[in-house]
């Protein structure tokens, strides 16, 4: 498999180069040049482990590393730190060491990166920067936290994520970690990370003192691809629990800012995976509603700062990736609409490249949505979401009700509700005034009896090793001065 730029200003690249690249030369993203129809040989082996069907999947697309080489590198990845589990319709991604779904992806990016460096020998030290709207970071961290030949540099907007987030990234320990807060909201940190990537004369700087950047974001497609087991998995998972019979169409139902998650089941779908509908699901920062009815992406708008923090994103970057498929992956074409949205904060897609959208739906849920769907479905089923999960919940009803589609859902479940316990407090009626975040996940867990997740448990009393905050505008210093102050 090799791959091609969503802009078309680069040759094609083997896997292992464009997951060490993240992104390419011309600031596009990197896509599989096809899209192997796996589902009719994977639907004879249903009974495969997650690491047994990770493998398969992945292979399709990574296969110049080996598959010995890749075989280790997911079992490394996965053994005993990663499940995914499916109760009520609800894909449940969050059981991993950092309590969110990025975790399956951030678990792999960092194994087969040392794999790809050593197959490539390639002697300088890897700089992972990443932006991050509250979980990215955290996987990020853990991932590669004393990871030889890398260091991870993580930028998150300062008041932009939840308490519980911000002190799983500020206590991570690792003598190659940064975290930094920039003032500035998300999309700051994600456009800023881009123009560093962008910049090629830091980067010629950077290599001649022995530097290579990289990514941890989805826009690396190290991360995008290890999503893409998830759906496999899930709709096995259903067929194995005879909810439904093999070969049924299925809809997912992904709560999604940056796109990465939604994509994935896309890339499952186009793989052969029985998909019917793909449900995107947003919350008030609603642009991808806005572009999936209409074909405009309009960007120009405030961001709201949501109690589903991990979504207060309005530049979503993997949308870029689908622009590309819905041009007939004409390159220049999505890139023109890039500059647009670059310069102008909008654009608009043709007509058909509008058809080509048919797949999808979009809509969004709003605060008071979500707490009463958080309080309902625990009341009534005792299934306790988190408030992103809870956008996916509220949004497929509507779909439902404005359709009448009865086909059986997966519901994506991104994160532990004790990632955002005073959010889940309020919307379970819970007084959590006067009590800070440490205390309300206490009073979470006394109300409700579910265990709280390891890698929580005694965070309140972690050391604060992180404290570092800059402008917007001065994330590349900040990014310089790191490394003077780490040389190895």
């Amino acid at each position: 498999m090799n791959f091609i730029s969503t802009r078309g200003g680069e040759e094609t690249v083997l896997s292992s180069q464009a997951i060490i690249k993240g992104i390419a030369n011309d600031g596009g993203l990197y896509v599989p040049n096809e899209f192997p129809n796996i589902y009719d040989n994977l639907k004879k082996k249903m009974g495969l482990s997650y690491i047994e069907l990770a493998y398969e999947v992945i292979k399709e697309f990574f296969g110049d590393i080996g598959e010995e080489n890749l075989k280790e590198v997911i079992s490394r990845a996965y053994n005993g730190k990663f499940s995914v589990r499916e109760e009520k319709n609800f894909l449940e991604l969050y059981h991993g060491p950092t309590s969110a779904f990025k975790d399956a992806a951030l678990l792999f990016l960092p194994q087969v990166m040392k794999e790809v460096k050593k197959l490539n020998n390639i002697k300088e030290e890897i700089i992972i920067l990443t932006a991050t709207s509250g979980d990215t970071g955290k996987a990020a961290l853990q991932g590669f936290s004393n990871v030889d030949g890398f260091k991870v540099v993580v930028y998150y907007p300062e008041n932009g994520v939840s308490a519980i987030q911000e002190k799983q990234m500020v206590t991570q320990e690792g003598n190659n970690v940064e975290v930094i807060g920039i003032r500035g909201n998300f999309d700051n940190a994600q456009s800023g990370v881009k123009k560093i990537f962008g910049d090629i004369e830091f980067k010629k700087e950077l290599k001649n003192r022995g530097f290579l950047l990289s990514s941890a974001n989805s826009i690396n497609i190290g991360r995008l691809v290890p999503q893409i087991v998830y759906y496999f998995y899930g709709y096995f998972d259903l067929v194995n629990k005879q909810k439904i019979k093999e070969g049924n169409e299925i809809n997912i139902v992904v709560p999604t800012g940056n796109f990465g998650n939604i994509l994935a089941a896309y890339y499952s779908k186009r793989m052969g995976l029985p998909i019917g509908k793909l449900i995107c699901s947003s919350n008030e920062n609603n642009v991808l509603t806005d572009f999936l009815n209409t074909g405009i992406y309009d960007k120009r708008r405030d961001l709201i700062l949501t109690e589903s923090p991990s979504m207060d994103i309005l530049i979503s970057s993997n949308l870029e990736r689908l622009i590309f498929e819905a041009n007939n992956r004409d390159a220049e074409k999505t890139k023109k609409l890039m500059e647009e949205l670059n310069e102008n904060g909008v654009y608009s897609i043709s007509n058909e490249s509008r058809k080509f959208l048919k797949d999808f739906y979009g809509n969004y849920a709003d605060t008071k949505e979500v707490y009463k769907a958080i309080k309902e479905v625990y009341e009534k089923e005792n299934y306790l979401m988190d408030t992103h999960t809870a956008v996916g919940y509220v949004v497929l009803n509507k779909y439902n009700n404005e359709t009448g589609d009865n086909r059986q859902v997966l519901i994506v479940s991104t994160a532990s509700p004790y990632k955002f316990p005073r959010s889940i407090c309020r919307a379970l009626g819970l007084d959590v005034s006067n009590k800070n975040d440490f205390e309300v996940l206490k009073l979470l867990n006394e109300y409700t009896n579910i265990e709280i997740p390891n890698n929580l448990k005694g965070l309140d009393v972690k050391k604060v090793i992180h404290n570092k905050v800059c402008n917007k505008e001065k994330m590349k210093e900040s990014l310089l001065e790191f490394l003077k102050e780490n040389k190895n």
